[in-house]
């Protein structure tokens, strides 16, 4: 096998030292980097224990103000990311602002059972986000007897 002429090799590091200093840029952008947590206001009075720790394990992180904002958390662009899906999950529901009206409650059970919560991108770095079908059916229980039933 051919070793690359130096023509190459000094396209591919040129290549690589201006991928380093891109990377190092981003890391600028103070975007993703308020990992402040809100108070909680008003949590939900759970149907049982084992509701309230699946509902933590597999839907707090972005759907509550009690987020764990893991290491990579700080780094760009992945810190971009999960920022976003931690505003965008607390706006849609918050279970630490149950008394907030437009909080969709309503839809926490259904998009549990379509396999649309948690995302797979959230359970690839938290594996104990993984339901199995048995805690799938009790989390989909337990929110529609904690939240009311769905319409």
């Amino acid at each position: 096998m051919r070793r690359p002429g130096p023509r190459l090799r000094k396209v591919l590091a040129t290549a690589a030292v201006a991928g380093i200093a891109v990377f190092g840029a981003i890391q600028l952008v103070p975007y993703g980097r308020d990992h402040t947590n809100p108070p909680v206001l008003a949590e939900p009075e759970w149907d049982s224990p084992a509701t309230a720790n699946l509902a933590d394990r597999a839907c707090f992180d972005c759907h509550s103000n009690e987020t764990r904002w893991p290491w990579y958390s700080n780094v760009a662009p992945v810190s971009w990311l999960v920022y976003r899906d931690v505003i965008q999950g607390r706006e849609e529901l918050n279970f630490s602002e149950m008394g907030r009206e437009d909080n969709k409650v309503d839809k926490a059970a259904e998009t549990v059972e379509d396999e649309e919560m948690p995302p797979f991108r959230y359970e690839i770095n938290h594996p104990e986000a993984r339901l199995d079908d048995a805690e799938r059916a009790a989390l989909i229980r337990g929110l529609e007897q904690t939240l009311g039933t769905r319409d």
